[in-house]
């Protein structure tokens, strides 16, 4: 079966109109600014993905429409620019900001407003619990549920056991790099290891100090929860102080091949945690024919193509677009969908190894399945090594962390939100 069939689905038996109907997602995008190069991919990749499956004649004959959005990765401006956004083009649908401080700054905005927020691998964690945040997702897998995998990797390394270790935490001072301490936290006083924790002032283009707290604290591992140029900085300097790279363990916001180029030869060894397995899929190749060829491209370095961040975006668009054909199986082929209608369907997505062979991205990304209790929907992750020219899986299989602390911590968090917020948790229909 060709991607143009699977995408085409019933628009031959929708109503003989010419023109396609339309489905439109807000785009709070970043292409400007310290953080560029990570918003310019992933953002990138949605837009050739949506524009894939348009070439194809949309979801089921809906053509996906969006509008972006600069935020330069602002708070402030991101809620601006979700408020400018969600009445366009008829009312949007569904937001992906793609910062975990836009995403608290808009979060209690979006169950008003019936507009269904993704936060694909970042945002707020407790997030996952549906009944209390309906109109949230945090798709594939949460800060949390990296920073367990993070663990359970490194104890891996140590033969299973991490007691008297000593791991740092070097983290982006910002929400985005404290999200994960409740984990790293509970962990470390589960398996018995200190866990020092290191700020870094963003941007962090000046990171001596904290290197030399690290080269004094001569910890196990690093973990570095950076974003956009402190990745490269940490990489440079942890060389200078003579840290070995293989010890230093990336949030994926730290895996991409902008973090690894600029950092040349002290990046070689260098690990980070991916929700991609790094290479080539048939869906990539269809982006390069049916979208670059036709002149239709987001990028303009094709090189780019299939890099980290852009597979990433390319993945948040099969998520959105899959989610919309499951909603219009419920509520109408061929017809857009909206915002409420649209949160079922990324509640009740499930992209298994078959539906991901059909799209063309066999285990590109983890398989998917969500639900009122779970809107993360498999908290899997790969751990991924810079060889000096590419970036290598290093894990063959999925890693989960301790899950059971995850949903623990998960239902605390999100149960004394709603309390504080006197909601009652339930299951939307």
């Amino acid at each position: 079966m060709t991607f143009k069939s699977l995408v085409l689905g019933a628009v031959l038996a929708t109503s003989g109109a010419t023109a396609l109907a339309q489905q439109f997602v807000a785009l709070p995008s970043y292409r400007v600014g310290p953080y560029a190069s990570g918003g310019a991919g992933f953002y990138g990749g949605i837009i050739d993905y949506f524009n894939l499956v348009n070439a194809a004649g949309g979801v089921n004959g809906v053509k996906v429409t969006w509008e972006e959005c600069e935020t330069e990765y602002n708070p402030s401006r991101g809620v601006e620019c979700y408020e400018r956004l969600k009445t366009s083009q008829g009312g949007a649908t569904l937001v992906e900001p793609l910062s975990t401080g836009i995403a608290y700054g808009i979060l209690d905005r979006i169950p008003q407003d019936k507009i269904p927020m993704t936060m694909l691998g970042y945002g707020r964690s407790d997030a996952a619990n549906g009944k209390v945040f309906p109109y949230v997702f945090p798709l594939i897998s949460s800060y949390w549920s990296q920073a367990a995998a993070m663990v359970k990797y490194l104890a891996d390394k140590n033969g299973g056991n991490l007691k008297g270790k000593k791991i740092v935490h070097l983290y982006h001072d910002s929400a985005f790099g404290k999200e994960p301490l409740p984990v790293l936290e509970a962990l470390a006083k589960q398996h018995g290891f200190e866990l020092v924790k290191v700020p870094v002032a963003p941007p962090g283009s000046e990171q001596q100090a904290q290197w030399l707290q690290i080269r004094q604290a001569r910890p196990d591992h690093v973990i570095l929860w950076g974003w956009g140029v402190m990745n490269s900085v940490a990489i440079k300097t942890a060389q200078r102080n003579g840290f070995p790279r293989d010890k230093i363990l990336g949030v994926w916001w730290a895996g991409s091949e902008e973090d690894t180029v600029p950092s040349g030869d002290a990046a070689k060894g260098y690990t980070a945690m991916s929700f991609n397995t790094p290479g080539n899929y048939p869906v990539l190749d269809d982006i390069r024919k049916k979208v670059y060829a036709a002149g239709k491209g987001n990028l303009p370095d094709q090189g780019r193509i299939g890099s980290v961040y852009h597979m990433r975006g390319v993945t948040a668009g099969i998520l959105f677009t899959e989610a919309m054909r499951t909603a219009q199986d419920k509520f109408g082929k061929g017809k857009p969908v909206t915002g409420e209608q649209l949160r079922w369907g990324l509640e009740n997505l499930n992209i298994d190894a078959a539906r991901q062979k059909a799209i063309g991205a066999a285990n590109m990304f983890p398989t998917v399945k969500t639900s009122c209790e779970d809107h993360e929907g498999s908290g899997a992750v790969k751990v991924q090594q810079w060889d000096g020219k590419k970036w290598v899986a290093i894990t063959p299989n999925w890693i989960v962390g301790d899950r059971a602390l995850v949903k623990r911590l998960v239902d605390e968090s999100s149960n004394k939100y709603a309390a504080e917020k006197k909601l009652t948790p339930a299951c939307m229909k």
